[in-house]
């Protein structure tokens, strides 16, 4: 008697070319939110079931940002390929395939500041935790307080760059930066406030300029 094989699951690397968003809108039939989250899983069964001691790691990644920008562009108001992006896609250790799922994010912050900066923020702490690129990490957090004119913007976001900068030991930027947003009113939360004065005050000290008015 022959046994029937269950059917195999695609590998990884047999990822077909991305289609264009035309097509894939055309085949939506308008159910273009559905049909977005429909590509997403079809896109993450690749390499799922396979014997990858890490998911995802032998994706051709220029296809895979080829198929999210695509679903993106379906469903601009879905965060489903973002999502993927930054918490899935980028967590790979090769980081020039990690840096590929940042450079997608980065790109769909742009188009839509205000309502996809937390994914760049994830990039940002991604950039500066796994692959040690402080200055890729400044340039993100950077783009967030630039950039998003959201009104629930929390300010550890604006703040990001910050931090960020103390890393790379610019204490003479990250001073004139956090002094500039204390300036201009944007931390609303007088504790946290009254806490980045006291950073701003701890900044100056490290940097070599404190007191200086009163050694005049």
């Amino acid at each position: 008697m022959t046994i029937a094989r269950p059917a195999r699951a695609p590998a990884a690397e047999e990822l077909p070319p991305p289609p264009r968003p035309a097509i894939l809108r055309a085949a939506a039939l308008g159910e273009t939110a559905a049909f977005a989250r429909l590509a997403m899983v079809h896109l993450q069964a690749f390499d799922l079931s396979s014997d990858n001691a890490t998911p995802y790691r032998n994706l051709d990644y220029a296809r895979l940002v080829g198929w999210l920008r695509a679903i993106r562009d379906v469903d601009p108001r879905s965060d489903y390929a973002l999502l993927s992006a930054a918490r899935i896609y980028a967590e790979n250790p090769d980081p020039a395939r990690s840096r590929m799922a940042l450079a997608f994010v980065h790109e769909s912050f742009l188009q839509d500041p205000d309502r996809r900066w937390p994914w760049l923020a994830h990039a940002a702490l991604l950039a500066k935790h796994r692959l040690r690129d402080l200055p890729l990490a400044r340039r993100y957090a950077a783009d967030i307080a630039r950039l998003s004119r959201d009104s629930n913007l929390p300010d550890w976001a604006r703040q990001l760059e910050v931090f960020v900068l103390e890393d790379m030991n610019e204490l003479d930027a990250a001073r004139v930066l956090l002094g500039a947003m204390l300036a201009a009113g944007k931390i609303r939360d007088p504790a946290e406030r009254r806490f980045l004065e006291h950073h701003l005050r701890d900044l100056e000290s490290r940097s070599g300029i404190a007191d200086k008015g009163e050694k005049r």
